[in-house]
């Protein structure tokens, strides 16, 4: 799929002018693909391939990087990204309450958008706040300490 059919001409645009400014620095990949994916939402493999194209770093090694760290995606995700750490801390203190809650509750897995658009749930390792277990990040925002009956207030908060 071309990617002038999957984002506007302005987007593409802006991801050029991104390639021209990282693209041909060392070391310049990873700040690349942050950019690009803060500007589109993702990396779908049409973005990887006209960086690959314009930088002349194979698809490979670009595909390497996005499927490689667990911040980059190459699915498009809902409005907010709502993350749980399942970390030993954060399991212990009842992340995993939280999970199977969300997940029956919202009527959706990890690693995968709602219905609706409004939340991607996604699993997180360790943020290393433990002191501060269980932790769920919405967008950037880190919520500490987390009981089971304040999910749905801390929700609703993102419509």
């Amino acid at each position: 799929m071309s990617i002038f059919m999957e984002f506007s001409e302005e987007k593409v645009a802006q991801l050029d002018d991104l390639i021209a400014v990282y693209g041909t620095k060392d070391g310049g990949l990873i700040p690349l693909l942050e950019k690009a994916q803060n500007l589109l939402g993702y990396l779908p493999e049409s973005v990887q391939q006209r960086i690959s194209d314009k930088t002349d770093i194979s698809p490979n090694r670009v595909n390497g990087v996005v499927t490689f760290y667990s911040f980059f995606t190459m699915e498009a995700r809902a409005r907010h990204r709502v993350q749980l750490c399942l970390g030993t801390a954060c399991y212990v203190k009842g992340a995993d309450k939280i999970e199977e809650k969300i997940q029956t509750d919202y009527n959706v897995k990890m690693g995968e958008s709602t219905k609706d658009g409004r939340f991607t749930f996604e699993k997180a390792r360790c943020v290393g706040a433990c002191g501060l277990a269980p932790v769920m990040i919405i967008d950037e925002k880190v919520f500490g300490k987390v009981k089971l009956d304040e999910v749905d207030d801390i929700l609703n908060q993102y419509k």
